[in-house]
């Protein structure tokens, strides 16, 4: 009889900041709502960054977010740690000339991106690496896939009357 799976708490709760999901399902509500329109789709309908897609996972005791980063150069990729929160910013810039192209569909998103995850507690920038491969921007978090979870006690205030 196969035993069950091993259940691990999920260490990649609170990790990612919400407003770049929000920012990211945002861009891709209105690329749809604009494509539906008539429109050309994929524009960029503000100066905000756009939020590059990640997978976010455990890997033994490392935590491993891997960020699609197609056509952008390593040397336009900055990672940086402050208050606890890992923030990956770049630029990517389209290889033709705008001035002498006509688009009929553009889907892909040039400019700045930007992505902030918190990490878990007590994560410094010495445990944390990161390389461009293929495309990917794979960053590797050692140790922090087991990073402890603090419980709070709630307690019942209609117990003091």
């Amino acid at each position: 009889m196969a035993s069950a799976p091993k259940q691990r708490r999920n260490p990649f709760r609170g990790f990612i900041d919400m407003m770049s999901e929000m920012n990211r399902t945002q861009n891709q509500w209105m690329r749809a709502g604009n494509a539906a329109s008539g429109g050309q789709g994929g524009e960029q309908e503000t100066a905000s960054a756009y939020v590059p897609t990640a997978d976010i996972f455990a890997l033994d005791d490392d935590l491993i977010v891997r960020c699609e980063v197609a056509g952008v150069r390593r040397q336009d990729i900055q990672l940086s740690v402050s208050g606890g929160a890992l923030t990956i910013t770049g630029h990517r810039d389209s290889e033709l000339d705008d001035d002498k192209v006509t688009y009929y569909t553009r889907e892909r998103r040039y400019g700045t991106f930007r992505r902030t995850m918190f990490l878990p507690e007590g994560i410094g920038e010495e445990r944390i690496t990161a390389a461009v491969r293929n495309g990917l921007l794979e960053i590797t978090i050692k140790g922090a896939a087991n990073a402890s979870v603090h419980q709070i006690n709630v307690q019942d205030n209609n117990d003091a009357e």
